[in-house]
């Protein structure tokens, strides 16, 4: 049996949790997130918390422990929200958000511009810095990786995009003739 799995998810308050045949809907201050069950699970609510048990079908002990780790992010979600924060560091590397379009500097001939998904704000600071935001952790982090897939950070002198928490791992230079 899954160890995660069986952990009751507490339901904060001023969030609401509905299951509709084979979907649940978990709505709170932030927004609202609906996700589809598996057959290999089932999800009772009870007074404040939810209870996901195994259900019918293969796999699942590790359908259960999936859709606690997924349902419990949605309940997060809606109540907190997520965030990444990445970095830019090089020279001439630069960001700035225009509505819902990011553009970025990388020192290609062209600006990289980048339309935000739905769902996902940004925010630039000092050109270099760009937070993004959501309650989809998901999709929040699926956004922060590909913008950091635009210019990935390099190992010789650490140019590029990175998370904030990121540690890059340098590489020595060529070193010279004796």
């Amino acid at each position: 049996m899954s160890r995660i799995g069986k952990k009751p998810i507490a339901i904060p308050s001023g969030v609401k949790v509905a299951l509709g045949g084979s979907s649940i809907t978990v709505e709170g201050p932030k927004g609202k997130l609906s996700r589809e069950l598996s057959e290999a699970v089932t999800v009772k609510i009870e007074a404040d918390q939810i209870q996901v048990a195994l259900g019918d079908g293969q796999n699942g002990s590790s359908m259960q422990g999936l859709f606690r780790t997924l349902i419990a992010n949605m309940v997060d979600g809606v109540a907190n929200g997520f965030e990444k924060v990445l970095q830019i560091s090089g020279v001439g590397y630069r960001a700035d958000l225009k509505g819902k379009v990011l553009n970025l500097a990388l020192g290609y001939s062209h600006p990289v511009e980048y339309p935000l998904p739905a769902g996902i704000t940004a925010e630039v600071e000092k050109q270099t810095k760009i937070t993004v935001r959501g309650i989809d952790k998901e999709l929040v982090g699926a956004t922060a990786a590909k913008i950091r897939s635009f210019r990935e950070p390099e190992p010789y002198k650490g140019k590029g995009i990175a998370y904030a928490d990121e540690r890059i791992v340098r590489k020595a230079g060529k070193t010279g003739k004796k």
